[in-house]
């Protein structure tokens, strides 16, 4: 855990998010370049949709501090966030040797060797809210609370905080919106502490 401390302590992080079509994945990884930019950080992301509209796989790459590129290579990214379960297998090939991946299960899949796999059944508690579309942002509070941030010892570039003031400075003043959003975020970050 403390290499992968140093790397998101030393300002450059390397994340992919993963899922599909309609899940939020853009959304997600926008929000974690708003709070890398927040904190002063250069940022690069890049996105490859497939067939997103019918449910197809949305493959996102975060790349916060010096970098050339927006694409992470396989076996170089410290930590994976993952939507949708089965696309597990598809994308764990970019997963640096003792990252993270935080995803969206009822239950913890076997890990493989040097890897850290946390989970939380977001879709699960998005439908107990009401707020189905809500799972996203369950599954980042979670990855928020659950790793921590650099700066105190864990494994983010960036803390809840920081995502709560980019959901404001994205969503403006649609309250309704803002406040749901704020809502499902501070449940995942409320499961990430148990």
């Amino acid at each position: 855990m403390s290499g992968q401390a140093g790397v998101a302590a030393s300002g450059r992080q390397q994340i992919v998010v993963s899922g599909g079509g309609g899940q939020g994945v853009l959304f997600a990884t926008r929000l974690l370049a708003d709070a890398a930019i927040l904190r002063g950080a250069s940022v690069l992301t890049s996105e490859t949709h497939g067939m997103a509209q019918r449910g197809g796989v949305v493959l996102s790459h975060l790349k916060a501090g010096d970098f050339a590129s927006p694409l992470v290579r396989s076996g170089h990214a410290d930590g994976l966030i993952v939507l949708k379960e089965e696309i597990l297998p598809l994308h764990r090939r970019f997963l640096s040797p003792g990252g993270w991946v935080v995803m969206n299960a009822v239950r913890p899949p076997a890990a493989e060797e040097r890897e850290t796999i946390h989970t939380v059944d977001a879709d699960g508690l998005a439908q107990e809210t009401g707020n189905l579309q809500s799972a996203n942002l369950i599954l980042l509070g979670f990855a928020l609370s659950r790793l921590g941030m650099a700066e105190t010892g864990g494994l983010l570039f960036c803390s809840p905080d920081d995502v709560r003031a980019a959901l404001r400075q994205r969503l403006g003043e649609r309250e309704s919106l803002l406040a749901a959003s704020l809502a499902a975020l501070a449940l995942g970050i409320s499961r990430g502490t148990r």
